[in-house]
């Protein structure tokens, strides 16, 4: 078997496994790298361990598009993609080996999440004067949920009488239910007017969203760059400063907020 008709049946895997499309795409990409380096009429047995180890050391693994040099979280995440195809090769009984057996990931730090400063979310808020953009920026600030989540909500999915919203979405495709606080479900039902039907966020997709992001903290006069997952991170690590209890006010510390029930890893 050549190494391109193993990838192919390893995308249908992993979509059988039911897999998110950016995960698949990574999977693809960083395997796709390796196959253009060994050549795609390569015979899949042909790669050993040896072969693995020169693919992660060379120029065609490490550097990226423009020019520089990845980062070691960069290339733990190739090196988990490739692992991943090969041990599902082994498994199949394709090869009688997994030549990845060897790599080890390389140590690194846990990235400190780009979230807004005390007083930047109130701010960005208040510079929001779409209100669609204002609903959109201030339920991912006041529940943490992913952007992803968040564009997919239909009206129904808001139950404005438990204070949840139903996600069915949310990362791993999984259903899943979120607190919503009462100053967040007055902005959502402020912005739905009544209606019970259709997507809470109409016409924007999540590269506008992250436009629209960059336009607002523009307005807002908020230098740093940041991208609709710091919002999540602004609720996973509130600042402690008097922002933070102006955000929460009479309501406390809401009962179970996303975040607490969500793993994050880096890079896909």
């Amino acid at each position: 078997m050549f190494v391109q008709e193993a990838l192919r049946l390893f995308v249908t895997q992993l979509e059988a496994d039911g897999r998110s499309p950016h995960t698949i795409g990574q999977y693809r990409r960083h395997v796709g790298a390796l196959i253009a380096w060994a050549g795609p009429g390569r015979a899949l047995r042909e790669i050993g361990h040896e072969d693995v180890a020169r693919f992660l050391s060379a120029p065609a693994a490490r550097t990226r598009p423009d020019g520089g040099i990845k980062k070691a979280s960069s290339m733990n995440a190739m090196r988990t993609s490739v692992g991943q195809f090969f041990r599902y090769a082994h498994e199949a009984g394709w090869i009688p080996s997994n030549p990845t057996r060897l790599i080890r990931r390389a140590i690194t730090g846990r990235p400190l999440p780009r979230a807004l400063a005390d007083g930047e979310g109130a701010r960005l808020l208040a510079a929001i004067t779409d209100p669609r953009d204002h609903a959109l920026f201030t339920i991912l600030l006041g529940t943490g949920i992913r952007i992803g989540s968040a564009l997919a909500l239909d009206a129904a999915d808001v139950d404005f009488e438990r204070h949840e919203v139903l996600l069915r979405r949310a990362k791993g495709d999984r259903v899943e239910r979120v607190y919503l606080p009462r100053s967040v479900a007055q902005v959502i039902a402020m912005h739905l007017a009544g209606r019970r039907e259709g997507r809470v966020f109409n016409g924007i997709g999540a590269r506008h969203a992250h436009r629209r992001l960059a336009h607002w903290l523009g307005v807002a006069g908020i230098a740093r760059a940041a991208s609709p997952h710091a919002l999540r991170a602004y609720v996973r690590n509130p600042p402690l400063g008097e922002d933070s209890r102006r955000r929460l006010g009479a309501e406390g510390a809401p009962p179970r907020l996303h975040h607490e029930h969500d793993g994050l890893r880096g890079d896909g």
